[in-house]
């Protein structure tokens, strides 16, 4: 998570914690349309209706504290089943799930990694890949996402 991102989880977790969700994760793309984007979950699951609900909190928050001070688009989503990964909890809920990894430096020859979690050890996540563990750094992942299986 970027540093603006983490910025904004601070700001914002306490608000969407009130209204009942946690606040899954939060990605801040900059490019031709900025674009924030607020991962939101709960254990009944999260409605298209609880999406704006919380869109029409921050937007308030957000408008008051004015992190961003170039135009950006708000979007609040649920993280689905691909789900993103971004603390070393959410690593450790989901041991022995497939996932997909994108590393800022190569790890083990490799920035890319299709694998299953296997564990989560001080800061660094053990990966199973091609039967083989590799130990990345969490502070290496650059994007990480479930990557489940559908029968």
């Amino acid at each position: 998570m970027t540093a603006k991102a983490e910025e904004i989880q601070v700001l914002l977790e306490p608000v969407v914690e009130a209204m009942g969700f946690e606040l899954w994760g939060v990605r801040y793309l900059q490019g031709k349309q900025n674009v924030l984007r607020l991962y939101i979950d709960a254990e009944q699951g999260v409605t298209v209706d609880d999406c704006a609900e919380v869109s029409h909190q921050v937007s308030g928050v957000l408008d008051v504290e004015d992190p961003i001070t170039s135009d950006y688009t708000l979007e609040i989503s649920s993280p689905g089943m691909d789900r993103p990964l971004f603390k070393p909890a959410h690593w450790q809920r989901f041991i022995g799930e497939p996932v997909k990894v994108r590393l800022f430096a190569p790890v083990a020859g490799r920035r890319k990694f299709s694998a299953v979690i296997k564990a989560v050890e001080g800061d660094d996540i053990i990966v199973e890949v091609d039967d083989e563990d590799v130990r990345i750094p969490f502070t290496q992942i650059d994007r990480a996402h479930l990557d489940p299986v559908l029968d």
